[in-house]
């Protein structure tokens, strides 16, 4: 295991100037898409259990969407408090391993352990207390995770580095889905949980042996741990009002993001009535669409945000997933909807691969675990809010309007969503791509 090196050289705030190999961009990226895929399989999987296990304890039909906001909702709140405090306990970590690693190790193998605690247990609030468990060891390791980019990458090779973490987030999501529409359609929740753990442990061993360690850890200057535990949540931070604007707009984007993923076994099943066997081939069709949508623009989508700026893009993908949630939630047939998810998938391809560039481009560098755990506040917190008002309204609906209509409904506050967060990033100032340049030709 490599050894922690002395902090490459940077720039007057704090950027690294030395150019990374690409092959250490991509090992920065990829447990990313192992990171990702465990909550979108395990949406998945809970939800095939909530529709469909009618011997099981999380069945409740009519109350579909409140239980699996149940089981969401504390892991939630415990994730938004534990990634920015671990994150910024790790920007003064001194270890063996470096300032990162013996987090997103310690982090990944208890995730295999709550996984486990999540696939055996028989009661709601069994399975309940491991998601919060989930939360903490995978929040444990994504806090100081995310300080890597504003570490080792130079300004010249951000938006190539975003787009990889923008990319490598849709490969996981894919990864998760599909494991957890096979894991629903073959009634294999046990192997599918498993499975997910097993996905992000191979991942976390590619970026802790091979990944080298980059600015040397902040001085403590006598301060506990206690004091800097606390100092993530300073009130300094206020002064930071594009950081804050930015993290407000990152949360309802992903929220609107959130809502195909959470309701799609409830979409089909409820609105077009089809019976668990026959739900994983539509699955699939709606993930392949949205895979497609994603590969496609987040590579290119990162470039373009170098020239034109990272704003306009971010403008333009909560347009077009906007759309592409309309049109899935209008869908009177599924190929329709498969469209719509193409279209979907387009935008949230765009907004990932340049949200994290946007974000990396604002906040402070030498605290970058403790900015980029608040950012993640909305991460924590996007896909909980998002069952939470989607389940309430699919419930309502599916009791007022007719049942199978509240998936539709769901998916259209999705738009709402993307409108929110396209408002919301209009007072952002971002550096302008001049002193970008600049700074790169100084470099």
């Amino acid at each position: 295991m490599e050894l922690t090196h002395a902090a490459p050289p940077a720039d007057d705030a704090g950027r690294p100037v030395q150019d990374l190999p690409k092959t250490q961009l991509v090992r920065l990226s990829l447990y990313w898409l192992g990171l990702s895929s465990i909550f979108t399989g395990l949406t998945a999987i809970l939800g095939g259990r909530i529709q469909f296990e009618t011997d099981g304890p999380l069945y409740s039909p009519g109350s579909e969407g409140q239980t699996l906001f149940a089981l969401n909702f504390a892991g939630a709140l415990v994730a938004a408090f534990v990634q920015p405090t671990i994150g910024s306990i790790s920007d003064y970590t001194i270890s063996r391993w470096g300032r990162r690693k013996p987090y997103i190790f310690i982090g990944s193998v208890l995730d295999i352990l709550f996984l486990y605690g999540i696939a055996t247990s028989n009661t709601l609030i069994a399975i309940a207390a491991f998601m919060v468990l989930l939360q903490v060891s995978a929040n444990f390791a994504q806090g100081p995770f995310q300080g890597y980019i504003p570490d080792l990458v130079p300004a010249k090779q951000v938006g190539l580095a975003s787009a990889l973490v923008g990319l490598f987030q849709v490969l996981g999501n894919v990864a998760g889905f599909g494991i957890g529409a096979a894991a629903v359609a073959t009634d294999s929740f046990f192997l599918g949980t498993m499975a997910l753990g097993a996905l992000e442990l191979a991942t976390m061993v590619s970026v802790v042996w091979r990944v080298t360690e980059g600015r040397a850890a902040k001085p403590r200057e006598g301060k506990s741990w206690v004091a800097i535990a606390r100092e993530a949540w300073g009130t300094d931070i206020l002064r930071e009002r594009s950081f804050l604007w930015l993290v407000a707009s990152r949360w309802f984007v992903l929220m609107g993001a959130n809502m195909l993923v959470n309701f799609a076994v409830f979409y089909l099943a409820q609105t077009f009535s089809l019976p668990q066997e026959d739900t994983g081939g539509p699955n699939i069709m709606l993930l392949a669409a949205t895979v497609i949508g994603n590969v496609v623009t987040v590579i290119p989508a990162g470039r373009i945000s170098d020239r034109i700026g990272r704003k306009p893009v971010i403008y333009a993908a909560c347009l077009v997933g906007g759309a592409g949630m309309a049109i899935v939630a209008a869908a009177p047939v599924i190929l329709i909807a498969v469209v719509g998810a193409a279209l979907f998938g387009a935008g949230v391809g765009m907004f990932l691969a340049v949200d994290w560039a946007l974000m990396t481009d604002i906040i402070p560098k030498a605290s970058s675990g403790r900015y980029m755990g608040i950012s993640n506040v909305a991460t924590a917190t996007s896909g909980v809010v998002a069952v939470m008002t989607g389940g309430i309204l699919m419930d309502a609906t599916n009791k007022s309007l007719g049942y199978g209509q509240g998936p539709r409904l769901a998916f259209g506050l999705a738009v709402i969503y993307f409108v929110l967060g396209a408002l919301l990033l209009r007072p952002v100032v971002e550096p302008a791509r001049a002193a970008r340049v600049a700074g790169e030709a100084a470099a």
